[in-house]
């Protein structure tokens, strides 16, 4: 090669039609027939088909695919090729060589080895096409989320992640030495953005939070990014609902609007939003019932075959892939989720059930000090290790309610996956700590 020229991406090659053009990026595949050597390049804009000259080629021996590589040539049209073009007459430089075989192919159109073998190997593993996709589209519902809400005044916040004290309670929680002093990775930002309220009404933060649950299942991680949002001066939590609806059809605006080729690539069935019903767990329990012959009533919560139950009565009765359940019992929902004022053994929170799984959980909270703190008593925890948290209530605040969405589990449903792993760049659970 003479003087390096610019790079163009792969994306960008069928504007340069006739034009001599550099390329880099990895050998994704190589296909060799008779005197005619393809090279599929890859590159974060996808890949480009490459004619290479036996004498090029020739540098290529000995190397394995993922081997990084550029490419300076002419760029031709080719309808049978991606993008309808492909390089020919083409001089190829090796950037950096690979010699050790993969650990399993990437260049196949279904990924063979078991979830366990490509997590062990996940950092080769998600330079699958596929799997970059569906992190990138990732990627774009983050940026609708902080889109939606930072164009609706929303301040975004970050919090601290360890803690004195454990947020909600409970012995979930990683417990860990801090100079001498017990601390706790924070299970949620909860306490930190009702205080914050006080400061700027509306706030969000985009961040990791830790459960220390010792289960494994295709729903669960202990450690996931969560998407919290939460809004003073409310009339109620159907403000906050009607919000949390809006907000999840941006993200998914979003994704299709940033990377559309993605979205078709993984077949994506996109949701359907409509007149989203909203239910009390009574009212739940009594569609269970009612449907399926199940007696629900003496469960405090929703088990996820229920959870299955109700998504399918929302599709089938109301055409939406969402359905929200409210009024959850007092006795089972977080200390600072307020009582309905009509009926204090049920709380004025909501879980959001998507496509037959619980995505977000939220409510209205508690804005007076004093039920606050008794509430704390009631269930025997600590008042003093909360004093920063209380401070901010005895000290004014409007109110107010939020919610949090489990970001790896949102992409889940939307992708089809069957477990979390998949939409987790590198999970976190009971068993796995690397890489």
């Amino acid at each position: 090669m003479t003087q390096q020229s610019e790079r163009v991406l792969n994306a960008d090659l069928p504007g340069h039609v006739g034009k001599c053009v550099r390329v880099e990026g990895w050998v994704h595949a190589i296909r060799k027939f008779g005197a005619v050597n393809f090279l599929i390049l890859r590159d974060r804009s996808g890949q480009a088909q490459v004619i290479l000259e036996p004498g090029q080629m020739e540098r290529l021996d000995g190397l394995q695919v993922e081997t990084v590589v550029a490419v300076e040539g002419t760029v031709e049209e080719e309808e049978r090729a991606a993008n309808g073009v492909e390089i020919r007459d083409a001089s190829l430089e090796v950037i950096s060589p690979v010699t050790d075989v993969l650990p399993f192919e990437l260049n196949k159109r279904v990924l063979k080895p078991s979830l366990d073998v490509f997590l062990n190997n996940a950092t080769v593993g998600l330079r699958y096409p596929a799997r970059a996709a569906t992190f990138r589209l990732y990627s774009d519902l983050l940026f609708g989320f902080r889109d939606y809400l930072l164009g609706r005044d929303f301040t975004e916040i970050h919090t601290p992640k360890l803690v004195g004290e454990a947020t909600e309670g409970g012995a979930n929680v990683f417990q860990l030495d801090y100079f001498g002093k017990p601390a706790y990775l924070a299970q949620s930002p909860q306490l930190y953005k009702q205080i914050m309220v006080g400061v700027f009404e509306r706030v969000f933060e985009i961040g990791p939070a830790f459960r220390a649950e010792p289960h494994y299942t295709v729903r669960h991680i202990n450690e996931y990014t969560s998407l919290d949002v939460e809004m003073g001066f409310i009339t109620g939590p159907e403000e906050v609902m009607g919000l949390l609806i809006a907000l999840l059809e941006q993200m998914v605006q979003a994704m299709v609007g940033r990377h559309p080729r993605d979205v078709e690539a993984l077949g994506i069935e996109l949701p359907t939003f409509g007149e989203v019903p909203r239910i009390t767990f009574r009212e739940a329990q009594q569609i269970i019932l009612d449907r399926h012959g199940e007696n629900r009533f003496e469960e405090p919560d929703l088990s996820p075959q229920d959870e299955r139950w109700l998504g399918e009565w929302a599709l089938e009765e109301h055409g939406t892939d969402f359905v929200f359940v409210t009024h959850f019992p007092t006795t089972k929902v977080a200390f600072y989720s307020k009582p309905d004022p009509g009926d204090p053994e049920y709380a004025l929170n909501f879980d959001l059930i998507f496509r037959g799984q619980e995505l977000v959980s939220g409510s209205q909270r508690i804005n007076d000090h004093d039920e606050l703190l008794a509430r704390l008593e009631a269930r025997g925890m600590n008042a003093a290790s909360f004093t920063g948290y209380l401070e901010a209530f005895k000290y004014g605040m409007p109110p107010e309610g939020g919610f949090a969405i489990g970001s790896e589990r949102l992409l889940m449903r939307l992708v089809g996956a069957g477990n979390i792993r998949e939409t987790t760049l590198f999970p976190r659970d009971v068993n796995r700590l690397s890489p």
